[in-house]
């Protein structure tokens, strides 16, 4: 085995993982090539100082602070609003023009356009009806100037 195919082994050998054969090739190898032995050796001392590094997590009266800020909620919420209305403008855009292509083509059958149409109507009956009960209830939520 070449040096090359040693190297792929190392970070291997440093972290245990290795099979008992591959281990003792490994080291027979270590023992025979000094340039492999200098670089698994500034590789264990890579891995002692990764070892000590700790991602050190913001308190939690940090994040409190930062979410209390009105600026920051209203900035967050803002951006998923118009995310939220931009991907279903898309989406509602993209649809009717392949319902309009749909409704064109002389080669679709009457019965499928029908089909289609019926669907559409459906489904706008059902979003206006969930989005009439969601204001419903948003507008009698008792909970709804509760801070959370």
């Amino acid at each position: 085995m070449a040096c090359d195919e040693y190297n792929d082994l190392m970070m291997g050998y440093l972290d245990e993982e290795l099979t008992a054969e591959q281990k003792r090739r490994f080291e027979e190898h270590l023992a025979a090539c000094k340039q492999c032995a200098a670089q698994l050796q500034e590789f264990r001392q890579l891995k002692a100082i990764t070892d000590q590094v700790t991602l050190v997590e913001p308190e939690d009266r940090l994040w409190q602070q930062y979410w209390d800020g009105i600026y920051n909620r209203i900035e967050r919420g803002v951006g998923w609003i118009i995310f939220s209305v931009a991907a279903i403008l898309l989406t509602i855009y993209g649809g009717f023009k392949a319902i309009e292509a749909l409704i064109k083509d002389p080669a679709v059958e009457t019965t499928l356009k029908i089909a289609l149409l019926a669907l559409l109507v459906g489904l706008a009956i059902l979003f206006v009806s969930v989005l009439r009960e969601r204001i419903f209830f948003w507008s009698k939520d008792r909970y709804k100037n509760v801070r959370r």
